[in-house]
Protein backbone atom coordinates (compact mmCIF):
# COMPACT_ATOMS: atom_id res chain seq x y z
CA UNK A 1 0.00 0.00 0.00
CA UNK A 2 1.49 3.37 -1.13
CA UNK A 3 2.17 5.77 2.11
CA UNK A 4 1.92 8.81 0.45
CA UNK A 5 -1.66 10.33 0.03
CA UNK A 6 -2.37 12.58 -3.25
CA UNK A 7 -5.61 13.51 -5.15
CA UNK A 8 -5.29 13.86 -8.85
CA UNK A 9 -7.64 15.23 -10.81
CA UNK A 10 -7.76 13.58 -14.00
CA UNK A 11 -10.44 14.80 -15.78
CA UNK A 12 -8.79 18.70 -17.60
CA UNK A 13 -12.51 19.94 -17.70
CA UNK A 14 -12.96 19.47 -14.36
CA UNK A 15 -9.72 20.56 -12.98
CA UNK A 16 -10.49 23.58 -14.47
CA UNK A 17 -13.87 24.06 -12.89
CA UNK A 18 -12.04 23.30 -9.15
CA UNK A 19 -9.25 25.36 -9.63
CA UNK A 20 -11.21 28.64 -8.75
CA UNK A 21 -12.48 26.85 -6.07
CA UNK A 22 -10.09 26.39 -4.51
CA UNK A 23 -8.27 29.67 -4.79
CA UNK A 24 -10.86 30.51 -3.10
CA UNK A 25 -10.44 28.55 -0.14
CA UNK A 26 -7.52 28.85 0.09
CA UNK A 27 -7.62 33.16 -0.01
CA UNK A 28 -10.30 32.47 2.70
CA UNK A 29 -8.08 30.39 4.71
CA UNK A 30 -10.57 27.46 5.16
CA UNK A 31 -7.73 24.85 5.55
CA UNK A 32 -6.28 26.58 8.83
CA UNK A 33 -9.57 27.72 10.37
CA UNK A 34 -11.27 23.83 9.90
CA UNK A 35 -7.96 22.60 11.90
CA UNK A 36 -8.24 25.41 14.73
CA UNK A 37 -12.03 23.95 14.59
CA UNK A 38 -13.74 27.32 13.71
CA UNK A 39 -17.50 26.76 14.14
CA UNK A 40 -18.33 29.70 11.38
CA UNK A 41 -17.45 28.48 8.18
CA UNK A 42 -20.96 27.24 7.22
CA UNK A 43 -23.05 29.58 8.43
CA UNK A 44 -24.59 31.35 11.36
CA UNK A 45 -27.26 28.47 11.31
CA UNK A 46 -25.22 26.11 11.48
CA UNK A 47 -22.18 27.23 14.10
CA UNK A 48 -24.20 25.96 17.51
CA UNK A 49 -23.91 22.33 15.56
CA UNK A 50 -20.28 22.85 13.93
CA UNK A 51 -19.08 24.52 17.86
CA UNK A 52 -19.50 20.84 19.40
CA UNK A 53 -18.43 18.59 15.92
CA UNK A 54 -15.07 19.34 14.95
CA UNK A 55 -12.90 17.48 17.73
CA UNK A 56 -12.00 15.29 14.99
CA UNK A 57 -9.48 17.33 13.39
CA UNK A 58 -6.72 16.66 16.17
CA UNK A 59 -8.00 12.98 16.54
CA UNK A 60 -4.18 11.57 15.68
CA UNK A 61 -3.20 13.38 18.82
CA UNK A 62 -6.10 12.99 21.20
CA UNK A 63 -6.66 9.61 20.47
CA UNK A 64 -3.17 8.36 21.20
CA UNK A 65 -4.24 8.04 25.33
CA UNK A 66 -6.54 4.85 23.57
CA UNK A 67 -3.37 2.83 22.71
CA UNK A 68 -2.49 1.88 26.15
CA UNK A 69 -5.92 0.81 27.31
CA UNK A 70 -6.99 -1.35 24.45
CA UNK A 71 -3.55 -3.31 24.57
CA UNK A 72 -3.80 -3.28 28.31
CA UNK A 73 -7.66 -5.06 27.73
CA UNK A 74 -6.63 -6.98 25.21
CA UNK A 75 -3.83 -8.41 26.90
CA UNK A 76 -5.81 -9.28 29.75
CA UNK A 77 -8.84 -10.65 27.71
CA UNK A 78 -6.25 -13.17 25.69
CA UNK A 79 -4.87 -14.25 28.80
CA UNK A 80 -8.94 -15.70 30.26
CA UNK A 81 -9.00 -17.01 26.91
CA UNK A 82 -11.23 -14.73 25.37
CA UNK A 83 -10.31 -13.70 21.53
CA UNK A 84 -13.31 -13.56 20.04
CA UNK A 85 -15.06 -9.66 19.45
CA UNK A 86 -18.35 -8.88 18.53
CA UNK A 87 -19.23 -5.81 17.50
CA UNK A 88 -22.80 -4.38 18.44
CA UNK A 89 -22.75 -1.27 16.77
CA UNK A 90 -24.65 0.74 13.44
CA UNK A 91 -23.50 3.46 11.15
CA UNK A 92 -20.66 5.28 12.93
CA UNK A 93 -19.86 2.81 15.62
CA UNK A 94 -19.40 0.09 13.08
CA UNK A 95 -18.04 0.82 9.45
CA UNK A 96 -14.77 2.25 10.21
CA UNK A 97 -14.17 -0.92 12.82
CA UNK A 98 -15.19 -3.01 9.71
CA UNK A 99 -12.90 -1.19 7.17
CA UNK A 100 -10.13 -1.57 9.62
CA UNK A 101 -10.16 -4.88 9.97
CA UNK A 102 -11.32 -6.28 7.38
CA UNK A 103 -7.59 -4.05 5.77
CA UNK A 104 -5.61 -5.91 8.51
CA UNK A 105 -7.38 -9.09 8.10
CA UNK A 106 -8.52 -9.60 11.89
CA UNK A 107 -11.56 -11.26 12.52
CA UNK A 108 -14.25 -9.03 13.83
CA UNK A 109 -17.90 -10.07 14.11
CA UNK A 110 -20.42 -6.62 13.00
CA UNK A 111 -23.75 -6.75 14.10
CA UNK A 112 -25.24 -4.29 12.54
CA UNK A 113 -28.41 -5.99 11.52
CA UNK A 114 -31.90 -6.66 12.83
CA UNK A 115 -31.69 -10.14 10.60
CA UNK A 116 -32.67 -12.59 13.11
CA UNK A 117 -30.72 -15.15 11.40
CA UNK A 118 -27.36 -13.41 11.19
CA UNK A 119 -27.87 -12.57 14.67
CA UNK A 120 -28.43 -16.21 15.37
CA UNK A 121 -25.08 -16.96 13.73
CA UNK A 122 -23.33 -14.77 15.77
CA UNK A 123 -24.64 -16.09 18.78
CA UNK A 124 -23.72 -19.25 17.63
CA UNK A 125 -20.28 -18.71 17.90
CA UNK A 126 -18.42 -19.74 20.85
CA UNK A 127 -19.69 -17.63 24.01
CA UNK A 128 -16.61 -19.17 26.21
CA UNK A 129 -14.61 -17.02 23.56
CA UNK A 130 -16.62 -14.27 23.02
CA UNK A 131 -16.58 -10.39 24.57
CA UNK A 132 -19.06 -8.14 23.50
CA UNK A 133 -18.32 -4.32 22.54
CA UNK A 134 -21.48 -2.66 22.64
CA UNK A 135 -21.39 0.78 20.95
CA UNK A 136 -23.47 3.73 20.41
CA UNK A 137 -22.95 7.64 20.79
CA UNK A 138 -26.37 8.61 22.17
CA UNK A 139 -26.45 5.23 24.19
CA UNK A 140 -30.21 4.59 23.21
CA UNK A 141 -29.58 3.18 19.81
CA UNK A 142 -32.45 0.33 19.58
CA UNK A 143 -30.64 -2.37 17.18
CA UNK A 144 -27.74 -1.94 19.40
CA UNK A 145 -29.76 -1.96 22.56
CA UNK A 146 -31.28 -5.41 21.21
CA UNK A 147 -27.91 -7.26 20.51
CA UNK A 148 -26.72 -5.95 23.61
CA UNK A 149 -30.03 -7.55 25.68
CA UNK A 150 -29.66 -10.64 23.49
CA UNK A 151 -26.20 -11.11 24.40
CA UNK A 152 -26.64 -10.61 27.57
CA UNK A 153 -29.25 -13.02 28.34
CA UNK A 154 -27.13 -15.54 26.04
CA UNK A 155 -23.82 -15.09 28.32
CA UNK A 156 -26.45 -15.72 31.22
CA UNK A 157 -28.07 -19.00 30.34
CA UNK A 158 -24.50 -20.08 29.38
CA UNK A 159 -23.60 -19.33 32.67
CA UNK A 160 -21.09 -16.59 32.04
CA UNK A 161 -20.78 -13.64 34.28
CA UNK A 162 -22.04 -10.97 31.19
CA UNK A 163 -20.62 -8.21 32.75
CA UNK A 164 -17.63 -9.26 32.30
CA UNK A 165 -18.26 -10.36 28.84
CA UNK A 166 -19.63 -6.39 27.73
CA UNK A 167 -17.29 -3.34 27.03
CA UNK A 168 -19.20 -0.33 26.35
CA UNK A 169 -17.47 2.69 23.65
CA UNK A 170 -20.06 5.53 24.07
CA UNK A 171 -20.27 9.33 25.01
CA UNK A 172 -20.25 10.52 28.58
CA UNK A 173 -23.33 10.96 30.91
CA UNK A 174 -25.22 8.56 27.81
CA UNK A 175 -27.96 5.95 28.96
CA UNK A 176 -25.80 3.41 28.14
CA UNK A 177 -22.91 4.90 30.24
CA UNK A 178 -25.01 4.96 33.20
CA UNK A 179 -26.28 1.19 32.23
CA UNK A 180 -22.62 0.11 31.94
CA UNK A 181 -21.58 1.42 35.58
CA UNK A 182 -24.96 0.32 37.11
CA UNK A 183 -24.16 -3.19 35.81
CA UNK A 184 -20.33 -3.25 35.95
CA UNK A 185 -19.66 -3.85 32.70
CA UNK A 186 -16.27 -4.51 32.23
CA UNK A 187 -15.19 -1.26 30.94
CA UNK A 188 -16.57 1.43 29.34
CA UNK A 189 -14.78 3.98 26.80
CA UNK A 190 -15.83 7.03 26.86
CA UNK A 191 -15.44 8.78 23.43
CA UNK A 192 -14.75 13.01 22.62
CA UNK A 193 -18.76 13.81 22.20
CA UNK A 194 -17.34 16.88 20.09
CA UNK A 195 -17.19 14.44 17.48
CA UNK A 196 -20.30 12.95 14.73
CA UNK A 197 -20.93 9.41 14.29
CA UNK A 198 -19.62 9.75 10.67
CA UNK A 199 -16.25 11.79 11.59
CA UNK A 200 -15.39 9.45 14.86
CA UNK A 201 -12.83 6.53 12.95
CA UNK A 202 -9.88 7.52 14.79
CA UNK A 203 -12.05 7.73 17.78
CA UNK A 204 -12.92 5.02 20.60
CA UNK A 205 -15.92 3.82 18.31
CA UNK A 206 -13.20 3.21 15.58
CA UNK A 207 -10.43 2.07 17.69
CA UNK A 208 -11.37 0.23 19.99
CA UNK A 209 -13.25 -2.34 18.50
CA UNK A 210 -10.49 -2.75 15.98
CA UNK A 211 -7.73 -2.63 18.31
CA UNK A 212 -9.37 -5.80 20.69
CA UNK A 213 -9.95 -7.53 17.63
CA UNK A 214 -5.87 -7.24 16.84
CA UNK A 215 -6.00 -4.38 14.55
CA UNK A 216 -2.71 -2.19 14.94
CA UNK A 217 -4.46 1.53 15.47
CA UNK A 218 -1.11 3.21 16.92
CA UNK A 219 -0.55 2.87 12.82
CA UNK A 220 -3.47 4.14 12.13
CA UNK A 221 -3.05 7.07 13.79
CA UNK A 222 0.04 7.62 12.69
CA UNK A 223 -0.53 7.44 9.37
CA UNK A 224 -3.59 10.28 10.13
CA UNK A 225 -0.55 12.17 11.49
CA UNK A 226 1.70 11.95 8.66
CA UNK A 227 -1.19 14.23 6.57
CA UNK A 228 -2.56 16.70 8.84
CA UNK A 229 0.03 19.50 8.38
CA UNK A 230 -1.14 19.03 4.59
CA UNK A 231 -4.38 18.95 5.67
CA UNK A 232 -3.89 21.70 7.90
CA UNK A 233 -2.30 24.25 5.04
CA UNK A 234 -3.37 27.05 3.26
CA UNK A 235 -2.40 25.81 -0.13
CA UNK A 236 -3.64 25.24 -3.11
CA UNK A 237 -1.59 21.73 -2.72
CA UNK A 238 -3.74 20.76 0.27
CA UNK A 239 -5.07 17.31 -1.39
CA UNK A 240 -8.51 17.68 1.18
CA UNK A 241 -9.11 21.49 -0.96
CA UNK A 242 -8.59 19.98 -4.39
CA UNK A 243 -11.22 17.24 -3.60
CA UNK A 244 -13.41 19.50 -1.90
CA UNK A 245 -13.45 21.62 -4.81
CA UNK A 246 -13.77 18.73 -7.55
CA UNK A 247 -16.48 17.84 -6.06
CA UNK A 248 -18.40 20.64 -5.15
CA UNK A 249 -17.42 22.13 -9.42
CA UNK A 250 -19.21 19.01 -10.48
CA UNK A 251 -22.55 19.03 -8.36
CA UNK A 252 -22.51 22.44 -9.50
CA UNK A 253 -22.55 21.23 -13.56
CA UNK A 254 -24.76 18.39 -12.52
CA UNK A 255 -23.23 15.82 -10.85
CA UNK A 256 -24.79 15.21 -7.97
CA UNK A 257 -23.42 11.04 -7.84
CA UNK A 258 -19.89 10.16 -6.58
CA UNK A 259 -19.23 7.17 -7.81
CA UNK A 260 -16.69 4.86 -6.01
CA UNK A 261 -14.83 2.18 -6.52
CA UNK A 262 -11.55 0.06 -5.63
CA UNK A 263 -8.78 0.32 -7.95
CA UNK A 264 -5.83 -1.12 -5.88
CA UNK A 265 -5.52 0.34 -2.77
CA UNK A 266 -5.19 -2.41 -0.14
CA UNK A 267 -7.90 -1.37 1.80
CA UNK A 268 -11.39 -3.20 2.53
CA UNK A 269 -14.54 -1.95 1.67
CA UNK A 270 -13.38 2.13 1.72
CA UNK A 271 -16.68 3.11 -0.15
CA UNK A 272 -19.05 1.92 2.66
CA UNK A 273 -17.37 4.30 5.16
CA UNK A 274 -17.37 7.02 2.96
CA UNK A 275 -20.62 6.16 1.94
CA UNK A 276 -21.95 7.28 5.02
CA UNK A 277 -19.83 10.47 5.57
CA UNK A 278 -20.69 11.47 2.21
CA UNK A 279 -24.12 10.81 2.17
CA UNK A 280 -25.06 11.96 5.96
CA UNK A 281 -22.74 15.02 5.60
CA UNK A 282 -24.16 16.73 2.30
CA UNK A 283 -27.40 15.41 1.20
CA UNK A 284 -30.46 17.59 2.94
CA UNK A 285 -31.93 20.33 1.71
CA UNK A 286 -32.51 19.21 -1.42
CA UNK A 287 -29.32 19.07 -2.14
CA UNK A 288 -26.05 16.93 -1.74
CA UNK A 289 -23.88 14.25 -3.45
CA UNK A 290 -24.81 11.02 -3.85
CA UNK A 291 -22.20 7.81 -3.17
CA UNK A 292 -22.55 5.10 -5.37
CA UNK A 293 -20.17 2.12 -4.61
CA UNK A 294 -19.76 -0.09 -7.18
CA UNK A 295 -17.75 -3.26 -7.52
CA UNK A 296 -14.87 -2.06 -10.19
CA UNK A 297 -13.87 0.03 -12.71
CA UNK A 298 -15.64 -1.98 -15.34
CA UNK A 299 -18.63 -2.52 -13.10
CA UNK A 300 -22.07 -0.35 -14.30
CA UNK A 301 -22.39 3.04 -13.56
CA UNK A 302 -18.49 3.49 -13.56
CA UNK A 303 -17.43 2.87 -16.74
CA UNK A 304 -20.25 3.81 -18.28
CA UNK A 305 -21.22 7.11 -15.96
CA UNK A 306 -23.09 9.99 -17.58
CA UNK A 307 -22.96 13.55 -16.59
CA UNK A 308 -24.37 13.62 -13.73
CA UNK A 309 -22.14 11.43 -11.83
CA UNK A 310 -18.13 12.13 -10.97
CA UNK A 311 -16.64 9.00 -11.33
CA UNK A 312 -13.55 8.34 -8.16
CA UNK A 313 -10.94 5.88 -8.13
CA UNK A 314 -9.88 4.85 -4.21
CA UNK A 315 -6.67 3.91 -5.38
CA UNK A 316 -4.16 4.32 -8.70
CA UNK A 317 -5.84 6.29 -11.18
CA UNK A 318 -8.00 4.01 -14.31
CA UNK A 319 -9.26 4.57 -17.06
CA UNK A 320 -13.09 6.09 -17.05
CA UNK A 321 -12.08 8.24 -13.44
CA UNK A 322 -12.62 11.59 -12.56
CA UNK A 323 -10.49 11.70 -10.01
CA UNK A 324 -8.16 9.31 -8.27
CA UNK A 325 -7.52 9.37 -4.59
CA UNK A 326 -4.36 7.20 -3.23
CA UNK A 327 -2.81 6.68 0.44
CA UNK A 328 -2.90 4.49 3.06
CA UNK A 329 -6.67 3.82 5.50
CA UNK A 330 -5.50 6.63 8.35
CA UNK A 331 -4.67 9.03 6.22
CA UNK A 332 -7.84 8.43 3.69
CA UNK A 333 -9.91 8.41 6.75
CA UNK A 334 -8.73 12.05 7.97
CA UNK A 335 -8.18 13.46 4.00
CA UNK A 336 -12.08 12.16 3.37
CA UNK A 337 -13.34 14.15 6.53
CA UNK A 338 -11.29 17.41 5.82
CA UNK A 339 -12.84 17.14 2.48
CA UNK A 340 -16.60 16.34 2.94
CA UNK A 341 -16.80 19.03 5.79
CA UNK A 342 -15.32 21.79 3.14
CA UNK A 343 -17.56 20.51 0.22
CA UNK A 344 -20.31 21.43 2.71
CA UNK A 345 -19.20 25.16 2.66
CA UNK A 346 -19.06 24.86 -1.14
CA UNK A 347 -22.29 23.47 -0.89
CA UNK A 348 -23.93 25.70 1.37
CA UNK A 349 -25.49 23.41 3.79
CA UNK A 350 -24.19 22.55 7.58
CA UNK A 351 -22.11 19.26 6.75
CA UNK A 352 -22.63 18.03 10.60
CA UNK A 353 -26.54 17.59 11.05
CA UNK A 354 -29.15 15.03 9.66
CA UNK A 355 -32.24 16.16 9.89
CA UNK A 356 -33.85 13.61 8.21
CA UNK A 357 -32.86 10.22 10.10
CA UNK A 358 -35.24 10.58 12.59
CA UNK A 359 -38.07 10.75 10.56
CA UNK A 360 -37.90 6.70 9.41
CA UNK A 361 -37.07 6.03 13.35
CA UNK A 362 -40.38 7.67 14.87
CA UNK A 363 -42.24 5.88 11.90
CA UNK A 364 -40.66 2.50 12.50
CA UNK A 365 -41.50 3.23 16.71
CA UNK A 366 -45.08 4.04 15.87
CA UNK A 367 -45.33 0.61 14.06
CA UNK A 368 -43.93 -1.25 16.71
CA UNK A 369 -46.42 0.45 19.20
CA UNK A 370 -49.09 -0.92 16.81
CA UNK A 371 -48.11 -4.51 16.16
CA UNK A 372 -51.69 -4.93 14.13
CA UNK A 373 -50.01 -2.77 11.45
CA UNK A 374 -47.32 -5.55 10.89
CA UNK A 375 -49.57 -8.60 10.68
CA UNK A 376 -50.58 -9.49 7.51
CA UNK A 377 -53.46 -6.32 7.45
CA UNK A 378 -51.88 -5.08 4.58
CA UNK A 379 -52.65 -6.87 0.81
CA UNK A 380 -50.37 -6.77 -1.27
CA UNK A 381 -50.91 -5.73 -4.84
CA UNK A 382 -49.57 -9.37 -6.56
CA UNK A 383 -48.12 -12.34 -5.35
CA UNK A 384 -46.11 -14.08 -7.82
CA UNK A 385 -45.08 -17.69 -6.28
CA UNK A 386 -42.63 -16.74 -3.51
CA UNK A 387 -42.97 -13.26 -3.77
CA UNK A 388 -45.47 -10.38 -2.58
CA UNK A 389 -45.76 -7.54 -4.46
CA UNK A 390 -46.63 -4.34 -2.25
CA UNK A 391 -46.99 -0.99 -4.31
CA UNK A 392 -48.48 2.16 -3.13
CA UNK A 393 -52.28 1.76 -3.91
CA UNK A 394 -52.97 3.37 -7.63
CA UNK A 395 -49.33 3.22 -8.38
CA UNK A 396 -49.31 2.84 -12.31
CA UNK A 397 -45.38 1.89 -11.95
CA UNK A 398 -46.86 -1.89 -11.02
CA UNK A 399 -48.89 -3.89 -13.11
CA UNK A 400 -52.10 -5.77 -11.63
CA UNK A 401 -50.88 -9.00 -13.68
CA UNK A 402 -48.10 -10.31 -15.14
CA UNK A 403 -44.57 -11.47 -14.68
CA UNK A 404 -42.06 -10.52 -11.55
CA UNK A 405 -39.75 -9.31 -14.65
CA UNK A 406 -43.15 -7.41 -15.99
CA UNK A 407 -43.37 -5.69 -12.45
CA UNK A 408 -39.78 -4.62 -12.62
CA UNK A 409 -39.90 -3.88 -15.74
CA UNK A 410 -42.27 -1.13 -15.42
CA UNK A 411 -40.87 0.34 -11.87
CA UNK A 412 -37.40 0.47 -13.15
CA UNK A 413 -38.65 2.35 -16.40
CA UNK A 414 -40.21 4.90 -14.22
CA UNK A 415 -36.76 6.08 -12.90
CA UNK A 416 -36.42 9.59 -13.20
CA UNK A 417 -34.14 10.89 -15.92
CA UNK A 418 -30.82 12.06 -14.13
CA UNK A 419 -32.51 9.94 -11.06
CA UNK A 420 -31.43 6.97 -8.80
CA UNK A 421 -32.49 3.65 -8.07
CA UNK A 422 -31.61 2.24 -4.28
CA UNK A 423 -32.23 -1.14 -3.85
CA UNK A 424 -32.54 -2.04 0.10
CA UNK A 425 -32.44 -4.86 1.33
CA UNK A 426 -33.78 -5.89 4.42
CA UNK A 427 -32.00 -9.88 4.90
CA UNK A 428 -29.04 -11.39 6.07
CA UNK A 429 -25.92 -9.54 4.98
CA UNK A 430 -24.38 -12.89 4.62
CA UNK A 431 -26.61 -15.74 4.03
CA UNK A 432 -28.84 -13.94 1.48
CA UNK A 433 -25.18 -12.32 0.11
CA UNK A 434 -26.49 -12.88 -3.58
CA UNK A 435 -29.06 -9.99 -3.13
CA UNK A 436 -26.53 -7.53 -3.92
CA UNK A 437 -26.11 -8.74 -7.12
CA UNK A 438 -28.81 -6.81 -7.91
CA UNK A 439 -27.08 -3.76 -7.80
CA UNK A 440 -25.15 -4.10 -11.21
CA UNK A 441 -28.02 -5.96 -13.33
CA UNK A 442 -30.45 -3.11 -12.60
CA UNK A 443 -27.86 -0.33 -13.16
CA UNK A 444 -27.31 -1.92 -16.22
CA UNK A 445 -30.56 -2.55 -17.45
CA UNK A 446 -32.02 0.82 -16.41
CA UNK A 447 -28.94 2.56 -17.44
CA UNK A 448 -29.67 5.01 -14.29
CA UNK A 449 -27.02 5.12 -10.86
CA UNK A 450 -28.25 1.99 -8.59
CA UNK A 451 -27.02 1.82 -5.20
CA UNK A 452 -27.70 -0.71 -3.30
CA UNK A 453 -27.58 -1.10 0.68
CA UNK A 454 -29.05 -3.69 3.54
CA UNK A 455 -31.63 -2.43 5.68
CA UNK A 456 -31.39 -0.94 8.66
CA UNK A 457 -27.58 -0.52 8.00
CA UNK A 458 -28.40 1.56 5.32
CA UNK A 459 -30.93 4.24 7.31
CA UNK A 460 -27.68 5.28 10.17
CA UNK A 461 -25.56 5.81 6.25
CA UNK A 462 -27.34 6.60 2.98
CA UNK A 463 -30.94 6.69 4.35
CA UNK A 464 -30.52 10.79 5.21
CA UNK A 465 -29.63 11.48 1.60
CA UNK A 466 -32.55 9.41 0.65
CA UNK A 467 -35.09 11.73 2.48
CA UNK A 468 -33.25 14.74 2.42
CA UNK A 469 -31.18 15.15 -0.97
CA UNK A 470 -31.84 15.24 -4.51
CA UNK A 471 -35.76 14.51 -5.01
CA UNK A 472 -35.00 11.97 -8.03
CA UNK A 473 -34.49 8.48 -6.56
CA UNK A 474 -36.83 5.42 -6.53
CA UNK A 475 -36.42 2.66 -4.09
CA UNK A 476 -36.66 -0.91 -4.20
CA UNK A 477 -37.26 -2.81 -0.66
CA UNK A 478 -36.89 -6.10 -0.10
CA UNK A 479 -38.17 -7.74 2.74
CA UNK A 480 -38.35 -11.87 4.06
CA UNK A 481 -40.07 -13.69 6.26
CA UNK A 482 -37.73 -15.40 8.74
CA UNK A 483 -37.38 -19.07 9.55
CA UNK A 484 -36.22 -18.56 12.93
CA UNK A 485 -36.99 -15.57 15.38
CA UNK A 486 -35.02 -13.86 18.00
CA UNK A 487 -37.10 -12.56 21.09
CA UNK A 488 -35.60 -9.50 22.43
CA UNK A 489 -35.26 -9.61 26.48
CA UNK A 490 -37.10 -6.78 27.86
CA UNK A 491 -38.74 -5.85 24.73
CA UNK A 492 -42.61 -6.43 23.43
CA UNK A 493 -40.76 -7.41 19.86
CA UNK A 494 -39.18 -9.90 18.05
CA UNK A 495 -35.44 -9.44 15.79
CA UNK A 496 -38.45 -10.02 12.27
CA UNK A 497 -40.50 -7.81 13.94
CA UNK A 498 -38.34 -4.82 14.45
CA UNK A 499 -36.39 -5.79 11.21
CA UNK A 500 -40.01 -5.38 9.32
CA UNK A 501 -41.42 -1.69 11.29
CA UNK A 502 -38.01 -0.70 9.92
CA UNK A 503 -38.48 -1.29 6.71
CA UNK A 504 -41.78 -0.03 6.36
CA UNK A 505 -41.79 2.99 8.66
CA UNK A 506 -38.57 3.96 6.26
CA UNK A 507 -40.90 2.57 3.00
CA UNK A 508 -43.70 5.11 4.20
CA UNK A 509 -41.70 8.09 5.17
CA UNK A 510 -40.17 8.04 1.39
CA UNK A 511 -43.62 7.28 -0.16
CA UNK A 512 -45.14 10.45 2.01
CA UNK A 513 -42.26 12.29 0.64
CA UNK A 514 -43.48 11.53 -3.01
CA UNK A 515 -40.75 8.99 -3.87
CA UNK A 516 -41.56 6.11 -5.31
CA UNK A 517 -41.36 3.00 -3.75
CA UNK A 518 -41.81 -0.85 -4.29
CA UNK A 519 -41.60 -3.55 -1.73
CA UNK A 520 -40.78 -7.44 -2.58
CA UNK A 521 -41.41 -9.42 -0.20
CA UNK A 522 -40.02 -12.75 0.25
CA UNK A 523 -42.13 -15.64 1.47
CA UNK A 524 -39.38 -18.27 0.54
CA UNK A 525 -36.32 -16.13 1.46
CA UNK A 526 -33.88 -18.71 -1.18
CA UNK A 527 -36.96 -19.42 -3.96
CA UNK A 528 -38.16 -15.92 -3.59
CA UNK A 529 -34.47 -14.17 -4.05
CA UNK A 530 -33.71 -16.89 -6.89
CA UNK A 531 -36.93 -15.73 -8.44
CA UNK A 532 -36.19 -11.69 -8.09
CA UNK A 533 -32.54 -11.97 -9.49
CA UNK A 534 -33.78 -14.01 -12.13
CA UNK A 535 -36.51 -11.58 -13.30
CA UNK A 536 -33.90 -8.73 -12.63
CA UNK A 537 -31.17 -10.89 -15.33
CA UNK A 538 -34.43 -11.21 -17.80
CA UNK A 539 -34.63 -7.16 -18.28
CA UNK A 540 -30.90 -7.12 -19.48
CA UNK A 541 -31.54 -9.60 -21.75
Amino acid sequence: MAERTTVEITDDTLAGAARPLVDRLVSDGVASALTAQNATLWGEEAEPEASIRLAWTTLHKSSRALIGEIEALRTDLRSEGIDRIVLAGMGGSSLAPEVITSTEGVALTVLDTTDPGQVSDALAGDLDRTLLVVSSKSGTTVETDSHRRIFAEAFAEAGIDAARRIVAVTDPGSPLAQLAASEGYRKVFLADPHVGGRYSALTAFGLVPSGLAGADVARLLDQAAGIAEALSADSPDNPALTLAAALAAAHTDGAEKVVLTDTGSGIAGFGDWAEQLIAESTGKEGTGLLPVVVEGPAAPGFADAGSDATTVAVGPRVQGAALAVEGPLGAQFLLWEYAVAVAGRLLGINPFDQPDVEAAKKAARALLDNPQALTGTEEPSAVIGPVEVYAAPGDQAVPATGTLADVLRQFVGGVADGGYLAVQAYLDRLDDASASLLRSELARCSGRQTTFGWGPRFLHSTGQYHKGGHRNGSFLQITGSAEQDVPVPGRPYTLSTLQLAQALGDGQVLAEGGRPVLRLHLTDRAAGLADVVRAVQELTR
